[in-house]
C-alpha cells in the first residue's frame, strides 16, 4: 500500500491519476540564465537568477515586474528558445531539450503573415505538421468563429483591426491544441476597449479547455483580472521572484466590472505595496543607463 497526499491508495491506476495531478505542467527549477557579450566574452549580464516557479495543469498564472526585468527571459526558457544557464526547465516533470513542442506561443509583436489571408494565417501550424488540406481549413474556419471572425477568413492582416489581428494570433496559437500557452503581454498595444474583450475573450476559451497558461504582463489590473495567481518580480539584473498572491476572485470573470469588487481592491494594494519598490528601482537603473 501506498499513501498519496495522504489518502491510501492501492489501485496503480489511481496512482498514476493523482501523480499526474501533482506534476506541474511547468516548471523553473533553480533556473539562471546569463546572456555572453558577443563583443567581449568578459561581459555577462544575468536576467534571472536562481528562479523556481511552477504552473499547474489548468492554471493562469501571471508574471509582473519593472520594465527590462527578465519577464520575457522566462518566457523564452519555457519555450525552449534560450537554455539555462543553471537550473532545469522542465514541461509535465520532463526536463526541457529545445524546443516546447508542448507549449503555444502568442507574441507581443505580431507575427502574422502579411502575404497570408487570416484562415491561411491561423491554420500555418497545422500545415507545417503536415495536416491534410481539407481538415486544417474547417478547422481553421472553425477557430476563426470561435474567436469572432466568421466571415473574415479571406481578409488580409493588413485590412484587419489591431484587435482583429490579435484574435488572429490567438486562434492560430490555439488551434494547435498546445498543453502550455505562452502570453508576452499580447494585448499591449490595443486601446483599453478593444482589450478587456480580448481578456474576457481569452479567459472564455480558458474556462473551456484549461489549459496552464504563463502570462507577463505589465498591467497590474490585467493580471489581477485574469489569474489564479500573480507572481512578482524584483528589478533586474538576476530577477526572481519576490511575491506570490492567489487570486480568490469568483469565476466566471468580467476584467472591467471584477475591478469594482472590493476583494480586488483589497489584493490591487497587496500587491502594488510589493511590486512598487521594484518599480522604482528599475526606473532608477534606466535613468542611469540613459
Amino acid at each position: 500500500m501506498q499513501k498519496v497526499t495522504g489518502i491510501a491508495v492501492t489501485d496503480p491506476s489511481m496512482l498514476a491519476a493523482a501523480h499526474a495531478v501533482s506534476v506541474p505542467a511547468l516548471a523553473f527549477e533553480d533556473v539562471t540564465c546569463t546572456f555572453v557579450s558577443s563583443d567581449d566574452r568578459a561581459a555577462r549580464y544575468t536576467a534571472v537568477a536562481d528562479t523556481t516557479l511552477r504552473i499547474a495543469p489548468g492554471e493562469f498564472v501571471s508574471v509582473v515586474g519593472p520594465t527590462g526585468c527578465g519577464k520575457s527571459t522566462l518566457l523564452n526558457l519555457a519555450a525552449g528558445l534560450l537554455q539555462p544557464s543553471a537550473g532545469t526547465v522542465r514541461v509535465f516533470g520532463e526536463p526541457l531539450d529545445g524546443l516546447n513542442r508542448r507549449a503555444g506561443y502568442m507574441f507581443q509583436a505580431e507575427a502574422l503573415m502579411p502575404w497570408r489571408s487570416a484562415l491561411d494565417n491561423v491554420i500555418a501550424g497545422l500545415q507545417f505538421r503536415g495536416v491534410i488540406a481539407d481538415e486544417a481549413v474547417q478547422r481553421g474556419q472553425e477557430w476563426l468563429a470561435r474567436v469572432g471572425l466568421q466571415g473574415f477568413g479571406d481578409r488580409y492582416p493588413h485590412e484587419l483591426s489591431g484587435g482583429m489581428r490579435k484574435r488572429v494570433a490567438l486562434a492560430q496559437t490555439l488551434i494547435l491544441d498546445p498543453d502550455i500557452i505562452l502570453m508576452d503581454e499580447p494585448f499591449s498595444a490595443l486601446d483599453i476597449q478593444t482589450r478587456q474583450l480580448m481578456e474576457n475573450e481569452v479567459l472564455a476559451l480558458w474556462s473551456a479547455q484549461k489549459k496552464a497558461v504563463l502570462f507577463i504582463t505589465h498591467d497590474l489590473d490585467e493580471a489581477i483580472g485574469m489569474s489564479d495567481r500573480v507572481v512578482v518580480l524584483s528589478a533586474g539584473p538576476a530577477t526572481h521572484p519576490i511575491g506570490e498572491f492567489a487570486i480568490d476572485l469568483p469565476r466566471p470573470r468580467d476584467v472591467a466590472e471584477i475591478r469594482t469588487d472590493p476583494r480586488f481592491v483589497e489584493l490591487h494594494a497587496q500587491i502594488w505595496a510589493v511590486l512598487r519598490d521594484e518599480v522604482l528601482k528599475g526606473y532608477q537603473q534606466q535613468k542611469r543607463a540613459v
